[in-house]
């Protein structure tokens, strides 16, 4: 069954994911573009590294220009934040071949509205209502496929936004670690054109990423965490199969979290001036909201999925947008996360404080005067049924065992905030069939009591 998930349609190549499924998805969304825009709207179609990827945006290519659409097809790999701000750019919508941190077998569609964030739900349940249903155009004057190199308009666009004079003042030495993904020309181009030294590593296309998963995650990170350890005083820094999302690993050969990053990039731009407020989501971690309140600036938190985050930065004035996954995107980018953007902008943020990342790392706990530690439990159900009697089950709780229950929310799941240091969020995976529990506190005491008095309750409730 094709679906639209939290950011695009994913499914394995060569069973689900085949000519006949992409040509419908395709139709689906060129109904979509003409009913909303018009066949003069501009279609960009790229692709990432995965096996096949190319073969089916030439095929996208082909049937969307034959039922009259302009389309510029990318002339090589491009990460999706570049074609995303190349559809800002150009007034265009774009579609995207990528299955971004998925395994290797995935592959998968994306849909780029000309706001250049993700598509929101009403757009890809408009998309999902037009499979199969005829192209209005009885006639259509088929055009030809052009094809660009989308690099070059985001490369003016970054060195706007990143100092990287800055970033020449940095103590750290820096070591990018390509994943065989798409960021590969891109992110080292950048540093290479403002004359930036750097190492690399793992810097070749590879359609299987190595054998690993595309996703800078520490457990898919350990060459570069060797590489790190290895030498003296260096960050590594890694990006997603698309480039979307960023993965960092400091001077100590530490794993950097996604919400720390964010919080060190939140005090680092409102030391620059930026207004406005901060975008999270649920599971986001409360570090985030700490800081924010210890800077004076608004929260506005949404369900996960970055296509939430977007929209509210598109409708708020937004200092910095991010995802406990790893992605984010700032004010005056993109609502899309970014991780090409990302790693810079920490690089710069790290040679501004003149310190080194580890430290810097360290001074964003004593910011807010704690640590949080955090865990997660999954639990595989045979259905939906089950998953919402669990989540009911939260909902009508009154207490976590000796924790009493000073907040809730119902945004994605429930989320059950026990006092200002601690929560638990109930939610249902996005991509599998799985209830996730997630755990966050202050103390790693108290983060063991939550997750025994959580297992009390589920050994009640079977």
């Amino acid at each position: 069954m094709i679906k639209f998930g939290t950011d695009g349609w994913r499914a394995i190549l060569g069973e689900e994911f085949n000519d006949k499924n992409v040509e419908r998805i395709t139709l689906a969304i060129g109904k979509y573009v003409y009913e909303t825009y018009g066949i003069e709207k501009q279609i960009l179609i790229g692709y990432d590294p995965r096996n096949k990827a190319d073969y089916y945006a030439e095929k996208c290519a082909e049937i969307l220009s034959k039922k009259g659409f302009l389309v510029i097809l990318s002339t090589k790999i491009v990460p999706t934040p570049i074609l995303a701000y190349n559809a800002q750019f150009r007034d265009a919508c774009a579609i995207m071949f990528t299955a971004s941190h998925n395994p290797p077998e995935y592959l998968g569609m994306k849909f780029i509205p000309d706001y250049a964030g993700p598509a929101t739900s009403d757009i890809t349940d408009a998309i999902m209502d037009n499979l199969d249903k005829p192209f209005p155009l009885e006639n259509p004057e088929e055009k030809k496929v052009n094809t660009a190199d989308f690099g070059g308009a985001y490369f003016a666009k970054i060195k706007k936004i990143i100092d990287f004079d800055k970033i020449k003042e940095l103590k750290s030495k820096i070591l990018f670690d390509g994943l065989y993904s798409a960021s590969i020309g891109y992110f080292d181009k950048l540093l290479k054109d403002n004359d930036i030294e750097f190492d690399t590593i793992h810097m070749e296309h590879d359609p299987n990423f190595g054998g690993l998963m595309p996703d800078p995650k520490p457990k898919y990170l350990q060459e570069l965490v060797k590489e790190v350890n290895s030498r003296h005083n260096t960050i590594g820094l890694a990006n997603d199969g698309d480039a979307d999302r960023f993965g960092v690993i400091d001077e100590n050969g530490f794993y950097v979290p996604p919400d720390v990053v964010i919080a060190i990039l939140l005090k680092y731009l409102v030391n620059k001036k930026f207004t406005g407020s901060v975008v999270k989501t649920v599971g986001s971690s409360i570090l985030i909201d700490e800081t924010a309140k210890k800077l004076g600036i608004e929260i506005i938190e949404t369900a996960v999925g970055f296509k939430h985050i977007g929209e509210a930065m598109r409708n708020n004035k937004v200092i910095i947008g991010g995802e406990e996954s790893g992605g984010l995107s700032i004010q005056g980018h993109i609502p899309e996360k970014d991780g090409i953007l990302a790693n810079l902008l920490l690089l710069e943020a790290v040679a501004d404080s003149g310190i080194f990342l580890a430290d810097l790392h360290q001074k964003t706990y004593e910011f807010i005067g704690c640590k949080f530690y955090t865990d997660r439990i999954d639990l595989k159900k045979d259905n939906d049924e089950e998953i919402a009697e669990i989540v009911e089950l939260f909902k009508q709780a009154s207490a976590i065992g000796e924790y009493e229950i000073t907040d809730m929310n119902f945004k994605d799941g429930v989320k059950i905030m026990l006092g200002e240091k601690a929560k638990i969020l109930v939610r249902k995976s996005g991509t599998e069939p799985l209830l996730r529990i997630y755990f966050e506190a202050d103390k790693k005491d108290k983060l063991k009591s939550l997750k025994e008095s959580v297992d009390n309750m589920l050994a009640i409730k079977a």
